[in-house]
């Protein structure tokens, strides 16, 4: 009994409160949002591709296609878009380009539905064009080699046609705005043939890469847009309406058609487009 009254008043053993601190692998910051923001994103761009796919019919599909299709900008040297005496090829067929595939995948042309033209209507066009022109120089053997300087292109906008110098053949008298009488005569031809088409025109110069010795008096650039207000005065003399030119562009030597040779006299030029 005196041990058991003895343990009673002994004082209360102390109580250990044990504390445990867990630390983190390190601190990750916000890295992970942007991933996890990237992964929303390429999810939600992936199931609006499965719903375009599952909502829209062929053609719309290949629109959309063609949308995204990177644009070609640089034609091919010397391209053409008839036959006979304006003979070449068309920016639509198969061509020489630096990739296995040819263009076959740049053929399809994506309209509007209230739209009018396409290949087809373009290639059409051409075709009356040169029966026009053949029609004119039936007889005349030297006119017959001046379309030797004419190429017919039929492209996005409208057919575009150009007059090319080359080294026997020029359209003006060395660095001016004067018209050869060849080039008078070429232009009356041309007149004729595009005087029943419709649409607008659009009309653009283009020189070689040769400078003057004052460029601050005289340069590419305003006679590129000289002679082709030169060619706009000339068609409307043949017959051709003022309110159906939409603009005049000088461009100077920014498109050459040779591209390596950038002072040979091909890429001394007028371009005349008819917009569909």
């Amino acid at each position: 009994m005196a041990s058991k009254a003895a343990g009673r008043n002994e004082p209360p053993a102390p109580i250990i409160v044990k504390k445990v601190t867990v630390v983190a692998a390190g601190h990750h910051g916000g890295a992970w949002k942007v991933a996890y923001a990237d992964f929303v994103t390429a999810m939600m761009a992936f199931f609006l591709l499965l719903w375009l796919l599952g909502s829209t019919t062929e053609d719309q599909r290949k629109g959309l296609a063609d949308y995204f299709t990177p644009t070609l900008v640089k034609t091919k040297e010397q391209s053409a878009g008839a036959d006979g005496v304006l003979g070449g090829s068309s920016l639509v067929d198969v061509d020489s380009y630096p990739h296995a595939a040819g263009q076959t995948g740049t053929q399809t042309l994506t309209v509007p539905r209230d739209a009018t033209g396409g290949p087809k209507e373009g290639a059409a066009r051409i075709k009356q064009i040169e029966r026009r022109v053949t029609a004119a120089i039936a007889d005349e053997e030297r006119l017959k080699r001046l379309m030797r300087q004419v190429r017919m292109v039929d492209t996005t906008t409208g057919i575009r046609i150009d007059l090319v110098d080359d080294a026997d053949f020029s359209m003006f008298s060395l660095g001016t705005t004067v018209l050869t009488t060849d080039a008078r005569d070429l232009l009356d031809l041309i007149a004729e043939a595009i005087g029943p088409e419709g649409g607008k025109i659009t009309v653009r110069g283009h020189t070689d890469a040769l400078q003057y010795r004052d460029p601050a008096r005289v340069n590419n650039w305003s006679l590129s847009a000289g002679r082709a207000e030169t060619t706009r005065q000339m068609l409307i003399r043949h017959g051709i309406a003022r309110t159906r030119f939409r603009r005049i562009e000088g461009v100077a030597d920014t498109e050459p058609l040779i591209a390596n040779d950038p002072s040979d006299p091909r890429n001394r030029r007028i371009s005349i487009t008819l917009e569909r």
